[in-house]
């Protein structure tokens, strides 16, 4: 499925009612069977961008344009979380049912799709087991088999690893990196980890400070499949340096910017 975003804005009003621009004149094509993440400073309109991408969130100016086929019921985009978002009440299992549910598969089909995305995401034997009884990481593997299950055109993920440690996080990325490699879906990353986003994309786009702009997209020349030994390629430390000298700049120039219009105090 290919994801063309055309001109978008968003602007929401803050509590006092004031305007505050939080997207500006978004254009991005995401091609089909591409890894693309979105990458940029808190608060630029990231997870917003995601937010209109999914249908969750009302863009004010502009269009999102799902091009190409998809399974006959399956949902243009499923979202995976930084916060596990799990029901507390449901097994592993009944919670990847959820949005099969919802979908109306029958219970038969439900309970097969499933124990295949768990058994994909490594959670084999812990179907009947509840979130409290499962650690972080393998909380966020249910909800990644929840959105796979549904067969989406395009998967979002919003920061889905940054709450976890280290060495779990790092585990996640290669096991979504494998996934991807078999599903071939479409897939729009976001994550404020330079580095992640590098190891993870085929391409990274890089956000401005509020309003969110694209300042730049930076193609990702590592080969795949990819492991934690190319977390040393040159090609991953070049882009890392790039990218951080793009946010760097913009963020220096923000700051002068800033104090030129804020005058001395005495």
């Amino acid at each position: 499925m290919r994801v063309i975003v055309e001109r978008l804005g968003k602007v929401y009003r803050d509590r006092l009612g004031h305007a505050v621009t939080a997207l500006d004149a978004i254009d991005l094509e995401v091609e089909p069977e591409e890894f693309v993440a979105v990458l940029g400073p808190s608060g630029c309109g990231k997870s917003t961008l995601l937010g209109i991408i999914g249908g969750l969130v009302p863009a004010t100016s502009g269009r999102i344009v799902f091009e190409g086929e998809r399974r006959p019921g399956a949902p243009l985009s499923a979202t995976v979380f930084q916060e596990f978002a799990l029901f507390p009440w449901r097994t592993a299992q009944a919670n990847v049912e959820f949005g099969l549910e919802e979908l109306g598969v029958p219970a038969a089909e439900r309970a097969r799709r499933a124990r295949g995305y768990l058994e994909m995401t490594g959670l084999a034997g812990f179907e009947r087991k509840f979130p409290h009884q499962l650690s972080g990481g393998m909380r966020q593997r249910v909800g990644l088999a929840r959105a796979l299950a549904v067969e989406p055109a395009v998967l979002l993920m919003d920061e889905p690893f940054s709450a976890l440690d280290a060495q779990t996080r790092q585990l996640l990325m290669e096991e979504l990196l494998a996934i991807w490699g078999r599903t071939r879906q479409s897939i729009v990353y976001v994550t404020h980890n330079i580095q992640e986003a590098v190891f993870m994309a085929d391409r990274v786009v890089v956000l401005s400070r509020r309003p969110g702009r694209i300042l730049d997209v930076v193609d990702i020349g590592l080969a795949r499949p990819r492991g934690e030994a190319q977390l040393a390629d040159p090609a991953l430390v070049r882009a890392v340096e790039r990218i951080w000298r793009l946010i760097k700049s913009e963020a220096q120039a923000a700051l002068t910017e800033e104090q030129t219009r804020r005058p001395w105090s005495e």
